[in-house]
């Protein structure tokens, strides 16, 4: 098994887990992250003060999938996520040696 930790913009999650449907994820943990790379942040204005907004704002994907998919779902996921633009997220893809169902 492969297990697969994504990091996407929140406004793309959506299209993410459509091109998902494509492949044989049973499970998938969400979660609501910040988070700090190369986009920096952004400043933000707010009662007339400015301030710098440091962690932004990404949703976090996790499932487990057959190793014989796992590529296919990870381009699936890139493309689905990618803007363009800087701080589109991250995939990361892990080893499982062992699952066990609680």
């Amino acid at each position: 098994m492969r297990y697969v930790t994504a990091y996407v913009k929140p406004f793309k999650v959506d299209e993410v887990i459509e091109a998902l449907s494509a492949f044989p994820v049973e499970e998938l943990g969400i979660e609501e992250v910040r988070g700090y790379g190369r986009q920096k942040g952004h400043l933000e204005l707010y009662t007339g003060t400015e301030y710098q907004i440091t962690f932004l704002p990404k949703v976090k994907l996790e499932f487990a999938i057959a190793p014989e998919h796992a590529a296919a779902a990870v381009k699936a996921i890139e493309e689905a996520a990618r803007t363009g633009r800087i701080g589109d997220g991250k995939v990361f893809v892990r080893d499982v040696r062992r699952a066990v169902d609680v």
